[in-house]
């Protein structure tokens, strides 16, 4: 499944450099997520970075983006291909 920065955010500005994908953009009042971009950092690293950086813990599953490691892993690959 992939984040989402909830309301608390405080615009600290860490998450956005720490996400492999470039899925991290500003948003209006917050940062936001993009769903078809983010892949938890699956193929990237052992955890979400910008969960581990965040200081105030406001990036939880997002539950209407649900997908399995596998589903992750797939959307990584698509995504290194794109690139490519």
């Amino acid at each position: 499944m992939s984040l989402l920065i909830t309301d608390e955010c405080i615009n600290c500005d860490v998450c956005e450099p720490e996400c492999p994908n470039g899925a991290i953009t500003q948003g209006e009042e917050i940062y936001q997520i993009n769903p078809d971009l983010c892949t938890e950092c699956v193929g990237h690293f052992e955890t979400s970075q910008c969960v581990d950086v965040c200081p105030v813990d406001c990036i939880i599953p997002d539950p209407d983006h649900a997908e399995s490691k596998e589903e992750l892993q797939q959307k990584y690959q698509a995504l290194i291909r794109k690139t490519a």
